[in-house]
């Protein structure tokens, strides 16, 4: 697997990046993309939520969008992976160009704005999934841009997909749809909580999934209280820290930079890790936290697990650094639990703070 990506990955970077991504998208459906399969190793296993994951590291929203691919992803070696965002109608998003690689930084900034081909699509594909792998498949959704009443969307999207779902994210962290940031707001995020975890109670699911948020990286420190005053109140299960970043950090150099957009990839691995570390003290230790924002190696997956993260996710580092990737980080992270002492990740979780 790591001899095909040094072929195919100089010819992938070589093309517009969507075009790019659309390729892979393909290669993966049409079962051309070698699985490496899960790391084996007890020290990785998480039980949370009341389900086990073989290790820790889950594949981001963004990558698969529709749900083409979630078990031939889970074929290289993820726990979980999450898709979406997905939107009750389907939406093109926005105009293209749309997503930029910053190589210089290994970085990506994107401004795709939910293009996804709306949940009965989504929802029709996942009901149809055939040789399950194995690990969880997780579902973000969001709002139509042209919503008038987004809290009827999110409804929408939890009545029609958690029935599929091994956990549901309501993703209202995107800086790609307009005033979707707004729904972080202590008021509308309480009411928002509460329509979906009443429209998903409603269902009458014999399991139903764990309710997540997404947050942003940049947030006030009245915004992160306010957050957490809503999330420790029992309506939600988890909180995933962080979407990606608005801000440029100092240093970039890639011209690329000056784009509008979301950025990921390693300059959101500080910020975002330390916004992590806020939410896991906010909360007390108590919520579940998911760790995601410019992990590239065993030891960011490390260092967001003692910052309080019990499930770490990636997406941006598998375009520079191909799907192997997986498999060396989940071996990195087994090799940092045990020098450290720990026998599990559970043991590692917050670490940093004791």
């Amino acid at each position: 697997m790591a001899d095909l990506f040094t072929l195919a990955g100089p010819l992938l970077r070589c093309l517009d990046p969507e075009t790019a991504h659309g390729l892979a998208i393909t290669a993966l459906k049409c079962g051309l993309v070698p699985g490496g399969g899960p790391v084996s190793d007890p020290v990785l296993k998480v039980s949370l939520w009341g389900r086990e994951f073989a290790n820790p590291l889950g594949l981001a929203a963004g990558f698969d969008k529709n749900g083409d691919v979630p078990d031939a992803m889970l074929k290289q070696g993820f726990g979980f992976v999450e898709i979406g965002s997905v939107t009750p109608r389907p939406q093109d998003g926005n105009p293209r160009p749309r997503l930029f690689r910053l190589s210089r930084e290994r970085a990506v900034i994107n401004r795709m704005g939910f293009n996804n081909h709306g949940q009965e699509v989504v929802a029709e594909r996942l009901a149809g999934r055939a040789n399950l792998t194995g690990g969880h498949v997780g579902i973000n959704i969001g709002k139509n841009k042209d919503t008038t009443d987004p809290v009827s969307d999110y409804v929408a999207g939890a009545a029609a997909l958690a029935g599929l779902a091994d956990y549901l994210v309501i993703n209202v962290s995107s800086p790609n749809t307009p005033g979707l940031r707004a729904l972080q707001g202590k008021e509308p995020l309480a009411q928002l909580i509460a329509a979906v975890r009443e429209a998903v109670d409603g269902l009458g699911l014999e399991r139903p999934p764990p309710v997540l948020i997404k947050v942003a990286p940049d947030l006030t420190d009245e915004d992160k209280h306010d957050i957490a005053e809503v999330v420790t109140k029992g309506s939600v299960d988890g909180l995933i820290a962080t979407n990606t970043t608005i801000e440029r950090p100092s240093g970039l150099s890639d011209p690329a930079r000056r784009e509008e957009g979301g950025l990921s990839g390693n300059p959101l691995f500080e910020p975002s890790t330390r916004v992590l570390s806020e939410f896991y003290e906010l909360t007390g230790g108590k919520l579940p936290l998911v760790g995601v924002g410019g992990v590239s190696s065993g030891a960011d997956a490390y260092a967001k697990i003692r910052a309080g993260a019990s499930l770490v996710q990636l997406y941006s580092a598998l375009v520079f650094h191909g799907p192997g990737l997986v498999r060396r980080i989940n071996r990195e992270l087994a090799e940092l639990l045990k020098a450290d002492g720990f026998t599990s990740v559970a043991n590692a979780v917050g670490a940093d703070h004791r």
